[in-house]
């Protein structure tokens, strides 16, 4: 799948927006790809998922035991991920502010484990997710993502590999063009800004 093709999914699922947006990590931006909104058909999200494990090298798709994901947004793009790759699929809640594993979800000690985001913008997020499955005993082999909107500046610390790269300037709310500062903005994400 080309990055047109990915593109042309978004379009089609009207999950390509455009606008003033407050992103999960407080940052703006003049463009925000609704993930859930490009998942709410199940055969365009199986597409999706099959194309980024096709990008996945074989060494490290042969490892993985499990996929884990940070709720809210990751849930989908992770149970679609661990179907596409043939293995169980969990997610990570934050009841008291910290990811960890609830619902009877357990890796075994050493498990190794595919950490699937939506989005990954300052990888914030997805750090604390690898955190998470490691407290939970697990071994984070890579990350993927059916976006990256981190302009290629996310480490993870380990290898990450997403559906497309969306390379658009983010701003602080201080910071804002004139342009976009005359646009009312949006929240338009599962998290309260940071």
């Amino acid at each position: 799948m080309t990055e047109d093709d990915v593109l042309a999914e978004f379009r089609a699922a009207e999950a390509l927006l455009e606008g003033h947006f407050i992103l999960s990590s407080g940052l703006r931006s003049s463009r925000y790809l609704q993930c859930a909104r490009v998942l709410m058909d199940p055969a365009r999200g199986a597409r999706l998922a099959k194309a980024l494990v096709a990008m996945i090298p074989d060494e490290i798709c042969g490892q993985i035991g499990a996929v884990v994901s940070p709720a809210m947004g990751g849930v989908i793009a992770g149970h679609e991920m661990a179907r596409a790759l043939g293995v169980e699929a969990m997610f990570l809640e934050r009841p008291d502010g910290v990811f960890e594993l609830r619902r009877g979800f357990r890796l075994a000690a050493g498990q190794r484990v595919l950490m699937m985001e939506d989005v990954v913008t300052t990888g914030l997020s997805s750090r604390e997710a690898i955190a998470a499955i490691g407290r939970a005993g697990g071994v984070t082999v890579a990350a993927a993502a059916l976006v990256d909107r981190s302009n290629g500046a996310a480490d993870l610390g380990v290898p990450f590999f997403p559906l497309i790269r969306l390379d658009v300037p983010t701003y602080s709310a201080d910071a804002l063009p004139p342009e976009l500062a005359a646009i009312p903005a949006i929240k338009p994400g599962s998290r309260a800004a940071a």
